[in-house]
């Protein structure tokens, strides 16, 4: 397992030394996590992603655009003793279809196990307009899984990045942490790639935090995949687990497996 090289750290004036967490691969390994979802660990590495990003059970965590609570799933029973979780969810106001069906499924999933999601607080995240994902200064760590990528296409680019990094800065606590994962494009292709392909460059994207008020703590290759080329025909979505092409080439997209992912820990000055 990779740990960052800051692992002897203290943690945001923590009196407790970072070090493996019991706690957190109990909420990994829960049986009460969906199949499909557990069966995508080997791609997605969440007990040493979230290890990697310093995530402990007293810290106050915003997960962005959670989806279907893949990470939800992990992230609410770690928290909810001694610490919170935000979901930072698509806009409710939003006319597109999906976006209301993903938010729906949502909140039921979540209403359907009060025990393990009834303390989880769902706020709106919808850049450049919707940015109140928590009380400003309140949180210890934000963390994104595969998102950054979807606020640079829908329309704005740049621009639109920089306001949702506005929105995390303002969340975060002085030194709070901002956690990164996300399709990565190789070093060398052009800008243009990230237009429509749902890659980005790593470079790109520490650049642009350091713009917008944080410094890179770490990056890590816990989601690395060397066999991802990052020139699919249908983009990122053409690899498992969305298999745009359908039938179509399918075993060679399984074999790659899920996309090659940078994973980065930042902190904000």
């Amino acid at each position: 397992m990779r740990r960052s090289v800051l692992a002897g750290v203290l943690l945001l004036g923590s009196s407790t030394a970072w070090a493996g967490d019991d706690a957190l691969a109990h909420a990994v390994n829960a049986p009460a996590r969906a199949a499909e979802h557990r069966a995508r660990d080997v791609h997605r590495h969440p007990y040493e992603t979230l290890e990697f990003f310093r995530v402990r059970p007293d810290m106050t965590v915003v997960e962005l655009w959670p989806g279907g609570g893949w990470y939800t799933e992990i992230l609410a029973p770690y928290l909810k003793s001694q610490g919170k979780l935000y979901a930072a969810h698509f806009n409710p106001d939003s006319s597109s279809a999906y976006v209301q069906r993903s938010l729906t499924a949502y909140r039921s999933k979540l209403a359907a196990d009060p025990d393990r999601y009834g303390a989880v607080e769902v706020t709106v995240f919808d850049p450049p307009s919707h940015l109140d994902i928590a009380p400003p200064g309140s949180v210890d760590a934000v963390l994104t899984f595969r998102n950054l990528h979807n606020w640079y296409m829908r329309g704005g680019g740049e621009e639109r990045l920089t306001a949702a990094y506005a929105g995390i800065h303002r969340a975060l606590k002085p030194g709070g942490l901002f956690g990164v994962v996300d399709h990565r494009l190789p070093t060398g292709r052009p800008i243009s790639d990230q237009d429509s392909s749902g890659y980005m460059l790593q470079d790109y994207v520490i650049r642009t935090a350091h713009l917008a008020g944080f410094d890179l703590l770490d990056k890590s290759e816990i989601n690395a995949n060397s066999l991802d080329t990052a020139d699919h025909p249908k983009g990122v979505w053409t690899l498992p687990p969305s298999l745009r092409l359908g039938a179509e080439n399918a075993d060679r997209y399984l074999t790659i497996g899920e996309s090659d992912r940078m994973t980065l820990l930042f902190r904000k000055r």
